[in-house]
């Protein structure tokens, strides 16, 4: 199934339910206002929200209405965490096991068409898109095949960063904070059978595609070049500690070795130019400037709809 959280003036929205091919919505008020309340009792609340999936996409639900992206918060609004490793060797130090894993800002997550704000340019703003799990409760010391199991719902995810404070963060020694200032997700989140074959072994064998000012610059493979697992990445986090539902654990940026396939990520660019160059040539996101991030399954359809950011002036 399909859903997506509709602003309602609160803070945690009202939680809809998003036809197959993203064009019908219904609310979910019958059965949970929020999403975190079927996260927190999934087994009861999700065959519910199922049926009404179901009655959607075969056009019996009596109260559905044109879905609008534009409407939408991040699915799940505010996340008891979000953690973003960087899954793809490409985009991962060298010898890095387990992969280098950090917390991103969960109290207010991003909408798709929400505008990012940032106080200045020369802050060196980049993007850095990729997937996203959001999980079930997931126990202390769970392997990996465990882990997986908590995977509850699946996501687009496009982090902000400034490099430069991530660069003196770096030289601090310091946990990235103030350099990852928010998180922006696909107006709909979709429980893992909506990708069909495409949900292999924990990873989505699809491609992601990432335009810059309307302009494509990546086309990157998500599945093949992921050298950890979601379940995986979930375990890590779960080793010395209990997971609890609400969690949100995402790989960003896609990266692949085929520089034909663009970029999720222009430090990727970047670096790549330095190799090849001596000089890296790509400027930054400016204010005005837009990303959009997006993935089509097998058939050409949106699976989650897309992230459609502008980087604006704070204030």
């Amino acid at each position: 199934m399909k859903l997506a959280t509709y602003q309602d003036g609160s803070r945690d929205g009202q939680l809809v339910v998003v036809s197959r091919d993203l064009s019908q919505a219904h609310y979910a008020s019958g059965i949970a206002s929020r999403l975190q309340q079927v996260l927190d009792d999934w087994n009861f609340l999700a065959p519910q929200l199922a049926d009404l999936y179901g009655d959607l996409n075969a056009g019996r639900a009596p109260h559905a209405f044109p879905f609008e992206p534009g409407r939408c918060l991040a699915p799940l609004p505010r996340a008891y965490q979000c953690a973003v490793a960087r899954a793809y060797p490409g985009a991962a130090p060298a010898a890095s096991s387990p992969p280098p894993m950090q917390r991103a800002a969960s109290d207010e997550l991003l909408g798709a068409c929400a505008a990012a704000a940032v106080a200045h340019e020369d802050m060196d703003v980049d993007f850095e898109a990729g997937l996203a799990t959001i999980t079930g409760d997931v126990r202390c010391g769970a392997a990996p095949e465990q882990a997986l199991e908590g995977v509850r719902l699946l996501m687009l995810a496009s982090v902000l960063v400034l490099r430069r404070l991530e660069v003196a963060e770096q030289a601090a020694g310091a946990a990235a904070l103030r350099s990852r200032p928010a998180v922006a997700f696909s107006p709909v989140a979709v429980t893992p059978d909506e990708l069909g074959d495409a949900w292999q072994g924990g990873r989505v064998h699809l491609t992601l595609q990432c335009s810059w000012n309307g302009r494509r610059v990546g086309l990157c493979e998500t599945g093949s070049e992921m050298g950890w697992h979601f379940g995986e990445l979930i375990a890590h986090l779960a080793a010395t500690r209990n997971v609890r539902a609400g969690s949100i654990v995402a790989a960003a940026p896609v990266a692949n070795q085929d520089a034909a396939r663009g970029y999720a990520s222009i430090a990727e660019r970047r670096a790549r130019e330095l190799l090849e160059a001596g000089v890296a040539s790509t400027a930054y996101l400016r204010h005005g400037d837009s990303v959009r991030v997006e993935m089509k399954g097998r058939t050409g359809q949106s699976v989650f709809g897309a992230i459609d950011q502008e980087i604006v002036p704070l204030g």
